[in-house]
């Protein structure tokens, strides 16, 4: 099932929907018409109310494209018609790992970037997320913005002190970040010895989504191809089962030290940004560019980079 967060282009109530294809179920609609009591009606409470409440909105979502052109049809809205929010913008917790790829898919790591013992993170803050077919802001006097995508693991049960060989039971599904990072800023901060990594934590900086793809749709999540490309020039191919620290380690040692709840996010991280490396400055984000990352064969993430609105006055 492929799982989302939008709202309509008048007002910005957020709903949860179900995606069909280039349709959007609005699973609230459909639960009145439907006369079905106690659905819930955004991501975050629908992971928490657990399994039971997933089954009632994939009926739902069965019973509505079974009655294609009947009374449903005030619960469907074409895609391009909607504005798409990331699939969870509220989580408690996102932790993104840093480099967490082999030497086979980053063969020329950055200095400093040694393999840890354990897995790593950094925090991505809910001010910097958007949502599938955002136009992100390139901030004045930023020079060196790359891009990272990275496969996201969404949770849906809570637990503490999880065992690694119970750690895809808490799991509700995957869905995507575009990393972005103003290379200045984090060079910066890395000098200075921080660890906030402000030059990834900028407003539109996490463009997120465009869905969850529940997990039973994943036959191997260790088998996924990520990739990145601007505007139509594949910069970045990169198979998940290149990673050092996978699922059942990062939920082991996360949850040992915080409990994971439902709606809580981890980033799995980037071998490189599509630019990092480069000579000069050609390859890095300009105003004007459309960057598509994807999990191959599963969803793609669209997101256009702008420059900052003309000051009057």
């Amino acid at each position: 099932m492929r799982l989302l967060s939008f709202s309509h282009p008048d007002d910005n109530l957020p709903l949860l929907g179900v995606r069909c294809g280039a349709r959007i179920l609005d699973i609230a609609a459909a639960a009145r018409i439907a006369e079905v009591p106690d659905v819930p009606t955004r991501m975050k409470k629908l992971l928490a109310a657990g399994p039971n409440a997933m089954a009632r909105v994939r009926e739902l979502s069965t019973a509505a494209q079974a009655h294609d052109g009947g009374y449903f049809d005030p619960a469907w809205s074409d895609e391009a018609g909607i504005r798409l929010l990331p699939p969870v913008a509220d989580a408690d917790k996102f932790l993104c790992l840093d480099r967490n790829y082999s030497a086979a898919a980053d063969p020329e790591p950055l200095a400093g970037s040694e393999v840890a013992e354990q897995p790593t993170a950094f925090v991505k803050l809910d001010a910097s997320l958007v949502g599938h077919r955002a136009h992100v802001v390139r901030p004045e006097g930023v020079v060196r913005l790359d891009c990272e995508p990275a496969l996201v693991f969404v949770i849906g049960k809570r637990g503490v002190a999880i065992k690694k060989s119970e750690a895809f039971r808490h799991v509700a599904g995957v869905t995507l970040l575009a990393d972005l990072a103003d290379r200045d800023a984090l060079e910066r901060e890395l000098r200075s010895g921080s660890r906030f990594l402000a030059g990834k934590n900028v407003p539109g900086f996490g463009p997120l989504g465009p869905e969850l793809v529940t997990l039973d749709e994943i036959a191997d999540p260790y088998d996924l191809w990520l990739t990145c490309a601007v505007n139509g020039a594949e910069r970045l191919r990169v198979n998940t089962r290149e990673q050092i620290w996978r699922l059942p380690d990062i939920v082991e040692h996360v949850s040992r030290y915080l409990p994971l709840e439902p709606g809580d996010m981890l980033a799995t991280g980037a071998p490189r940004g599509i630019a990092e490396g480069a000579e000069g400055t050609a390859s890095y984000l300009e105003p004007g560019d459309v960057v598509d990352c994807a999990i191959e064969g599963f969803t793609t993430l669209r997101t256009t980079i702008v420059a900052p609105a003309a000051k009057h006055g």
